[in-house]
């Protein structure tokens, strides 16, 4: 019913606009006028039936389940992708473009990790927030961007600007090398090892001792978060995790990043962006790897094959994408964990959600929306200052630390 009311509305609206403001003589006729209104009808029709829909919600557990609908509303709304852009890849394509990259003032730290590698951390302490002005309990979010990212991603500086608002503190792991630090070791990063990751919680957690804790990971930054999750069990100490646009099966998702489209609108790009990387420290790199060689790969697959899955000692690329795969170990995760996948995503194909391994882990859910692409979830008429992510994430840290006490004991 309130998609028809939606549907009445606009078309009356339209209606009334073309009358008073389109002359009838710039078609030449009455027709031209009737074709606009036809197609605009029709258009309006198609989205409001097709495209705009709630999101399915899959929990392991009721008590998880009941916790998002009453604490995090955006899991019951309708989710009314761009109406100009809301196929996959231009979801994809146009956000880093279209959303506004706000001016976040970063504390940079580097730590040294056990092989005496250097990792970045890009703090928002946040010394401003009214709501936890005593900095030592202040919530925190540690924040995982994705493959080739760092903390001046557009979804990454989103986030931060909604846990500011929230009173809370951020910090960013940025990977080895990628953020413009020195490489002081042959040693880079990969969605399996999660090494660094824990090197970092750990010095996080030293650090703010008396703060609560709760990570979020976007695409590989998921797909490590959740791996590690699921290694770590019951040991992890973080009250939440929320998960965006990760990709659960890989294997799955390599394949369809060759498909001919999709290879040549983001295979090509990321495995170059993948090879500049590696080129900016080709001179330790190159006393253990041949670069030469790593620089010809024309896709992922071949990056991996002849660079990340020697440099982790895995005996084949396929023991590499097999364990990087979170899909296999959602089984063993101990932590409330949101995820949010749009079904469209072609760097996730939503038949490899780990659906069933969800409803088996009442420490899990998985929130579908039709549409969204990867990583984009672009909504409204000029969808510049948020997005459906956006608020998910606003809605789930807030509900993790200030409601927390709902999701203790979620079997």
């Amino acid at each position: 019913l309130q998609k028809l009311l939606n549907f009445n509305l606009f078309t009356s609206d339209l209606s009334h606009y073309f009358k008073n403001q389109v002359k009838v003589g710039l078609f030449g006729s009455g027709v031209g006028l009737s074709v606009v209104l036809g197609f605009s009808a029709a258009y309006a029709c198609y989205y409001l039936l097709s495209v705009a829909k709630k999101p399915i919600l899959i929990a392991g557990g009721k008590k998880f389940h009941q916790f998002l609908r009453d604490k995090c509303p955006v899991v019951s709304e309708t989710y009314y992708p761009t109406f100009w852009c809301w196929e996959s890849r231009v979801q994809t394509l146009l956000r880093p473009f279209v959303t506004a990259k706000p001016w976040v003032n970063y504390r940079n730290e580097l730590i040294t990790a056990p092989d005496g590698g250097q990792i970045s951390l890009d703090w928002f302490d946040n010394d401003d927030s009214a709501s936890h002005p005593d900095q030592s309990t202040r919530p925190t979010v540690l924040l995982l961007p994705g493959l080739t990212g760092t903390s001046r991603e557009s979804y990454i500086l989103h986030m931060v600007q909604q846990s500011r608002d929230l009173g809370y503190r951020c910090v960013v792991f940025n990977n080895r090398g990628v953020s413009g630090e020195k490489l002081l070791t042959p040693r880079t990063y990969c969605a399996a090892n999660t090494e660094d990751l824990e090197v970092v919680i750990e010095h996080v957690q030293r650090t703010i001792d008396k703060a609560p804790l709760m990570a979020a990971g976007v695409s590989m930054g998921g797909m490590m978060l959740a791996n590690y999750l699921g290694r770590k069990g019951s040991e992890v100490r973080l009250k939440g995790v929320v998960v965006f646009s990760a990709g659960w099966d890989v294997f799955e998702c390599t394949a369809s990043l060759e498909k001919p489209l999709d290879r040549f609108l983001f295979n090509s790009y990321l495995t170059s962006c993948l090879q500049a990387s590696v080129d900016r420290h080709r001179t330790v790199l190159e006393k253990k790897y041949d670069i030469d060689h790593v620089m010809k790969a024309k896709t992922i697959r071949e990056f991996d094959e002849r660079f990340t899955s020697i440099m982790f000692g895995y005996p084949s690329n396929d023991d590499y994408y097999r364990d990087a795969s979170p899909i296999h170990k959602i089984k063993s995760v101990q932590v409330p964990m949101l995820c949010l996948n749009a079904a469209d995503d072609v760097f996730s194909p939503n038949h490899a959600f780990p659906v069933e391994a969800v409803k088996q882990n009442p420490n899990v859910a998985l929130l579908i929306t039709c549409h969204g692409g990867h990583i984009g979830f672009l909504e409204g008429l000029w969808p510049r200052q948020s997005t459906y992510m956006d608020r998910v994430f606003h809605q789930f840290t807030s509900a993790v630390f200030e409601n927390g006490s709902g999701l203790d004991d979620l079997h």
